[in-house]
Order: C-alpha cells, then sequence, then structure tokens
C-alpha cells in the first residue's frame, strides 16, 4: 500500500521502445508469419478449426460464408471481418492457392482482379485435402490454448499430414521483415521429404532431383535455376517468371501471339491494358488487334499481329515492358518456435518431418492409453464371465449397488472402473457369442496395445508412419507440375530504359526512404512556411535529403561506420507527401545501425579520388575510393570506431582539397586533406579538431577560397558567410567561431558549401520542407548570428538541408 498514489518516472523513449518491441512480436507471431510445422498463420488456421467444428466438411452442405466468418471472429479471431473473409477467398482461388483448402461456391473473384461476392452471397467447405490438415486433432496430438476471451479453446497448431507451408506457400509483412515463400508440386514435395528420410544427410542437390524448383498455379516458367538454388540454400533468391506464349498463323495468314499462361500474380486484365497502353504510346509497333478469349478452362489471350510484324521482336518486347515476366523474390521465412527464421529448403522439410513425428508419438501414446484403458474393463469382464454364477449369486445377495461393487472388487480383486463395468453389463453379453466376442476383442486389443508400444519403442517405426502418409497423400492428391523451368535469360531490367535525371532522395530517422521528382517542390521566399515534402511518424523525423541522378549509386554510410549502395532509381518513386519505405528493403543493414551519410558514385573512379569521413568526436580519416571496389550485399566495412564514437558525414575529395569541421557549438576548422595520409578500409583515422566538453563535431565539408557557406542552425537561423574568413590551420586544434550560438538560434545543425545562385532545400523534423534562393540569405561574417531562414512550428526544428543546382527546368511548378 506504500505505492498508493506514488508516481513512477518512465524514460518515453525506453517505454516507446518496449511498446513498439511488443506490437512488432505480436505482429510477428500472431498475425503475419506462417508456422514452419502448418504452413498457416492464425486467421487461417483458426478459419479452418472453426470450419472443422462446425462440421463444414467436404461429406456436409455448403454453408454460408457469413455464418464461417462470423464464427471464426466470434470465438477465436476478434479482428475486422473484412480480413478474415479475404483469408479465406484466398485459400479458395485456385489461381492464388497451388492445392486450395476451401470449397468454394460462387463468385470468388478472378485472375482479372475482379473482387467476389459480399460473403452474405457465397458459400463454402472445407475441401478433401485440407480434411488432411486437421486430422487426428481430437487425439490430444496437439496443444490448445485459450482463445482471447477464455470461453473456449482453439490449437497452436494443426496435425498437418501435408507439408502446406511448401505446397501452398505463403507470403506476409511483419514488422521489419516479410515472408514470400513459393508454391510448389505436392507429389514432388512427397517425393522430397520421403527421400529426407531414408537419407538425412542429403544434400540440396539431392533434393533438388525431386524439387526442381516452385510450382504456380497459374503455371508458367521459370527462367534459369541459378535463383532457386540460391534460395533453397539461403532462404533468400530471386527467380524470373514468364507466360506461356507461342506464335501461331490465324486463318487470314498472318501471325498471331497465343499467351496461354501467365506468371503467378498478375492481373490478366491489367496485362491486357498495359499492353494496349504500350501500342497506343507506339513503345510496340506491329500489334493489329487484342482479345482476351479467355474461359473456365483457362487462359487465352490473342494478339493479331500486322503483316510487317516480326513475332520474336514484339514477344521480347512484351516479356521487356509488361508483367509477361516479371521477377519473385522468395523468402523463407517462417516460425520455428515461435521466433521468425529464414530458412533452407532442408530445413523446412525437416521441420515437418520433426512435426509429423511428434504427432505421431502423440496420437500413438493417446491410442495406447485408450487401448489399455479398453483392455483393463475387457480383463475385468473376462473374469466376470469365468466366475459367472458366483458374480450373479454376489450381485443378487447385495442389498446395494455399493455393496455389490464393494463385494466384487474385494472377491475378485477388481478396480472400481472394472465392477462398474460389470454392474453395467447388459444380460445379453452372457450368451456364448457375446462372451467369444468379449474375448475376440480382447485378444484385438492386447495386439494393438503390443503394435503401439512397439511403435513408441522404435523411431524407424515412426519414420515409416510418416512416410506411408506421404505416399498415400501423394496418391490421393499429387498432380502434374505446371510450371515449367527453362533457361535463363539476360536481366531485363535494362538501365538504358530509364531516364537519366535528378531526384530528391529523402531519408527518415527511422529509416523511410523515396526519390521524388525535384520539380514538385515550388521555389519560395526567404522565410516562408514551405510545403509538406513528406508523412513523418510524430516519433520521426527527415534527417538526410539530398539531389542524385537516376543512373548514380547511393553509398550509404552508417553510423556504425559500414557502406552499402544501391542504384537511385531502385529506390522507389513515391509522391510528396508518401512516407516511402524502409531502407532495411534496400541494404541489408544490423538492427542497431542507421544512416549517417548517403554519397553518390561515379561511374568511373578516378586514381586521386578519395573519401574523407568525419566522426562525432572528431577522428577523420581518408581513404581511395578504388579501396571500396569489393562489394557485397551485407555491406563493408567503412572505417572503425572507437567505443562510443560514431561515423557523422562523409566527403568525396581530389587529394588536394581543404576539409571543414563544424561543431553542434559553432566551432569551425579547415585544414589541407593532405594532413590526413591516405589509410586503408580497416584504419581508424587521426584527429580533426580538439573537441570542449560537450561539443560534438556536427557537419564535414569540403570547401575553397573561391565560394561561400551557408550555416544554419536548429531553430531555423542562418547565414552565408565567405570561405575565405577561415583560415587554413593544421589539424587537431580547436578551430575558430563560424556561428554565435545562442539559446534563440540553438545549437548548430551544419555546414553546406554554395556559390551563392543556387537553391536550397530544407525540411523540418515534421517533414515541412522550404525551397528557396541561396542568395537571399543574408551574408554575414563569422562571428554573428544570423538571419531568420525558416519559420517552425513550435516544437520543430531544422532537421537537414541541402542545395539544388539553380538550372533545374521545372523549378517554378508545383
Amino acid at each position: 500500500m506504500a505505492n498508493v498514489g506514488h508516481v513512477l518516472p518512465i524514460d518515453i523513449q525506453d517505454e516507446m521502445k518496449k511498446s513498439y518491441i511488443d506490437y512488432a512480436m505480436s505482429v510477428i507471431v500472431s498475425r503475419a508469419l506462417p508456422d514452419v510445422r502448418d504452413g498457416l498463420k492464425p486467421v487461417h488456421r483458426r478459419i479452418l478449426y472453426a470450419m472443422n467444428e462446425l462440421s463444414n466438411t467436404p461429406n456436409h452442405p455448403y454453408k454460408k460464408s457469413a455464418r464461417i466468418v462470423g464464427e471464426v471472429l466470434g470465438r477465436y479471431h476478434p479482428h475486422g471481418d473484412v480480413a478474415v473473409y479475404d483469408a479465406m477467398v484466398r485459400m479458395a482461388q485456385d489461381f492464388s492457392i497451388r492445392y486450395p483448402l476451401v470449397d468454394g461456391h460462387g463468385n470468388f473473384g478472378s485472375m482479372d482482379g475482379d473482387s467476389p461476392a459480399a460473403m452474405r452471397y457465397t458459400e463454402v467447405r472445407l475441401s478433401p485435402i485440407a480434411m488432411e490438415m486437421l486430422v487426428d486433432i481430437d487425439k490430444e496430438t496437439v496443444d490448445f490454448i485459450p482463445n482471447f476471451d477464455e470461453t473456449t479453446e482453439e490449437p497452436v497448431v494443426l496435425p498437418a499430414r501435408i507439408p502446406n507451408l511448401l505446397i501452398n506457400g505463403s507470403s506476409g509483412i511483419a514488422v521489419g521483415m516479410a515472408t514470400n515463400i513459393p508454391p510448389h508440386n505436392l507429389t514432388e514435395v512427397a517425393h522430397a521429404a520421403v527421400y529426407l528420410i531414408d537419407h538425412p544427410e542429403a544434400t540440396l542437390e539431392d533434393l533438388l532431383k525431386h524439387i526442381p524448383g516452385p510450382d504456380f498455379p497459374t503455371g508458367g516458367m521459370i527462367m534459369g535455376r541459378e535463383g532457386i538454388h540460391q534460395a533453397y540454400a539461403t532462404g533468400r533468391g530471386i527467380i524470373v517468371m514468364r507466360g506461356i506464349a507461342k506464335v501461331d498463323e490465324s486463318d487470314t495468314g498472318r501471325s498471331r501471339i497465343i499467351i496461354s499462361e501467365i506468371p503467378y500474380q498478375v492481373n490478366k486484365a491489367r496485362l491486357l491494358e498495359k499492353i494496349a497502353e504500350l501500342v497506343h504510346e507506339h513503345k510496340i509497333e506491329g500489334i493489329a488487334d487484342l482479345r482476351d478469349e479467355s474461359d473456365r478452362h483457362g487462359v487465352r489471350i490473342v494478339i493479331d499481329l500486322k503483316r510487317d510484324g516480326v513475332p520474336k521482336v514484339i514477344l521480347n518486347k512484351l516479356y521487356k515492358y509488361t508483367p509477361l515476366q516479371q521477377t519473385f523474390g522468395i523468402i523463407l521465412l517462417a516460425l520455428v518456435d515461435n521466433r521468425p527464421q529464414v530458412l533452407s529448403l532442408k530445413e523446412i522439410l525437416h521441420y515437418f518431418i520433426a512435426h509429423r513425428k511428434e504427432i505421431i508419438v502423440r496420437r500413438t501414446q493417446y491410442d495406447l492409453k485408450k487401448a489399455e484403458a479398453r483392455a483393463h474393463i475387457l480383463e475385468g469382464l473376462r473374469i466376470a464371465l469365468q466366475f459367472l454364477d458366483e458374480v450373479i449369486a454376489l450381485i443378487r445377495g447385495s442389498s446395494s449397488v455399493d455393496q455389490a461393487r464393494s463385494g466384487l472388487m474385494e472377491r475378485f480383486g477388481l478396480s472400481e472402473l472394472q465392477a462398474n463395468a460389470i454392474l453395467e453389463m447388459r444380460l445379453q453379453r452372457l450368451t456364448q457369442l457375446e462372451q467369444a466376442k468379449i474375448e475376440e476383442e480382447y485378444q484385438q486389443i492386447q495386439a494393438l496395445i503390443a503394435h503401439l508400444r512397439e511403435i513408441l519403442a522404435d523411431e524407424r517405426l515412426v519414420y515409416q508412419i510418416i512416410k506411408d502418409d506421404l505416399v498415400e497423400i501423394r496418391d490421393k492428391y499429387g498432380d502434374e507440375r505446371r510450371t515449367k523451368i527453362g533457361p535463363a535469360v539476360k536481366d531485363m531490367s535494362d538501365e538504358d530504359l530509364i531516364p537519366e535525371e535528378d531526384m530528391v532522395v529523402t531519408l527518415t530517422h527511422r529509416g523511410y526512404i523515396k526519390r521524388s521528382q525535384t520539380s514538385v517542390y515550388r521555389a519560395q521566399k526567404r522565410g516562408g512556411r514551405g510545403v509538406t515534402g513528406s508523412t513523418v511518424r510524430e516519433d520521426d523525423f527527415i534527417n538526410h535529403l539530398f539531389i542524385a541522378s537516376t543512373h548514380a549509386y547511393l553509398c550509404f554510410f552508417t553510423n556504425k561506420g559500414r557502406i552499402y549502395r544501391v542504384k537511385v532509381h531502385e529506390v522507389p518513386e513515391a509522391s510528396r507527401q508518401a512516407k516511402g519505405i524502409s531502407v532495411a528493403n534496400l541494404i541489408a543493414m544490423e538492427a542497431d545501425e542507421r544512416i549517417a551519410a548517403v554519397q553518390t558514385l561515379p561511374q568511373t573512379v578516378a586514381e586521386d579520388s578519395y573519401w574523407v569521413f568525419a566522426t562525432k568526436q572528431g577522428v577523420v580519416k581518408r581513404t581511395a575510393l578504388s579501396d571500396y571496389s569489393s562489394w557485397r550485399g551485407g555491406g563493408i566495412i567503412a572505417i572503425n570506431l572507437d567505443p562510443g564514437d560514431e561515423l557523422i558525414g562523409v566527403e568525396q575529395t581530389s587529394g588536394q582539397s581543404d576539409i571543414l569541421l563544424a561543431t553542434a557549438h559553432g566551432q569551425v576548422i579547415r585544414f589541407n586533406e593532405e594532413l590526413v595520409r591516405a589509410m586503408g578500409r580497416s584504419a581508424r583515422g587521426v584527429r580533426g579538431i580538439h573537441l570542449r566538453p560537450g561539443d560534438r563535431v556536427v557537419s564535414l565539408a569540403v570547401v575553397s577560397d573561391q565560394g561561400e557557406l551557408l550555416l544554419l542552425t536548429e531553430n531555423g537561423y542562418g547565414k552565408r558567410t565567405s570561405t575565405d574568413q577561415f583560415r587554413v590551420t593544421g589539424r587537431g586544434g580547436q578551430g575558430v567561431l563560424g556561428l554565435r550560438i545562442t539559446a534563440k538560434t540553438g545549437q548548430l545543425v551544419g555546414i553546406v558549401p554554395v556559390e551563392g545562385n543556387e537553391q536550397c532545400m530544407v525540411i523540418s523534423s515534421d517533414g515541412t520542407l522550404i525551397r528557396m534562393d541561396v542568395s537571399s540569405v543574408s551574408k554575414q561574417g563569422r562571428d554573428s548570428r544570423g538571419v531568420l531562414v525558416m519559420r517552425l512550428e513550435e516544437g520543430q526544428t531544422v532537421a537537414a538541408f541541402t542545395r539544388v543546382s539553380a538550372d533545374d527546368e521545372n523549378e517554378e511548378s508545383s
């Protein structure tokens, strides 16, 4: 009671971090990712279980979808009805799932993107193969947990006789991770699982003999095996899918292209629209007519060609410009013991086999318990029949049931269960025929008990049952492969098709990145309020903004001293108000890394080109760009850092440049880069500036005497100052005052070299962006505090700023 009314101080950052981690784990475990054992997400598992509990099985009539959705919502899944219905619809679509688990009656959508009918119109029941997911669930084979309101129970996982994760695949986006598992052929997966049971040391090459690759419900062709092999070995890979098309001659003698299969998850209507659009824009020449002759028997898209049309050229253009060729990024991510894990093909099969082993052992234990209980009763009945006259006399002489029960237990050494069974035995069981049946049943039960105990004692028998089940499933539901595997083709993402143009690239503190046209931001006067440049969360803000060509490499330097790179055009283009995507979708950063600097890398690297690094603690380092010619997806080390230090900036130099370092307290030091000898990638660097207590380096710049510097503070104050006011000194000193810091100005955000005839973009922590002429900012001396450059809303600060070329043709557009 001593703590009643006591207020506990809590750090908001710690609380937000903990709450977000809890939310993330909830999404990962309870919503977005499938379990490796049954291949189901919770919503799909609950749908199948609820339908089974309602006897909505293949041997019963269909039930309204709304009835099933209501049952799932009311008993197991307290979320939106649309989410439940959409999940159930997908399990019924034979073009979305390789082996449908729901038998749908009514309109369940189409490959053209047509929506399914409302749940009040459609009807469903479990498909026959779905029953294999639920078999033996009533034999204590899986654990049950209380539902959301603890009024009933639901299974943690389904028994799953079929390897559902592989044969039907799965896709989902969690927090910071995603899964995209393609469907496979049941016959092939069953063969591979049986082979792995017989050969536990099997290699990937051995398994590939049985599973050559994914098998999509819409057929098509996978081009090349490299992506398949990589995905099966590491859990991640990219495959190229093509539709099946052939060149034929029409009745008029003209050539035509007939598309009979399209890539998985491609919208057929959108494909036709794209082809028509390309013909209209004259990007594809030689097409006379386009028709969709598809019906319930399959896809058939007919493209009539003009007399001068070259079929092979047109078909190649269709592959290049339309969704007739698609890439599929495989991510074999699933929950293993409630933890997300990227798995190889062998690991997925291993976990399925281990699951089936546990199911069979628990089923056998359940059957043994039941058999032993029945044998116990039969042993009592056999004793009663052996001493029938004495038993009858004892019962007739008893004054009550309790006295008769006690007498039987004392006289014949029976248990209470056996005594009750004798007392409840009907008189017809006393005939010779019935006595023979009891004896026969007892012998059968004893044989069954011996067999069940043998299974539990011999692991080989358990594995044999697993193999027998797989063979039975294969023979019952297996079919021919639909997706062909062809030779690899040249990557169709030709960079020459992407126009070279400058883009505004923004990166937020939480790692959301996007690119936008520079022309979407109109020029404004100094002191304006700007336009919304990005929609960010309340606890996020933009801290990197720069201009780069679509053909350039973006080199991401993290605060941990690592470097990653991608092409600018690989960053998704988004509107001015869009949030963007997580940079984790572009580069494989570690969990505790964040972007500290971004540089563009030229196509050809000059011998005298260097990168100069600066850290928060004032360390600088210079390394030749050629030292970073070796790249890999996981990034490489750019600089080794002292404990507690972080990388804050990177600039490219020519070997003779002057380096400028600026601190949060407004101190600036300038020295020639030759004072920093060139070092290797793994080097630490040397002291660049001596920091006063509480100060830190916030900016790194490359300067010359002819230019100017644009300085900006966190409260929106800034100025221009001639570079020549900062004389060249030796490195390692305290520097000179570059901007007078006051409570009104706030600390220095950074310094950007300018010439005075360009524009600059300034962005605040809430995403508001302003574009203005640099010349509109007052030119002042070193010891001044500057003028108001950007008016900020209460509580907001300047997050980042950068210069923009003034020759942008569309700079006035809004």
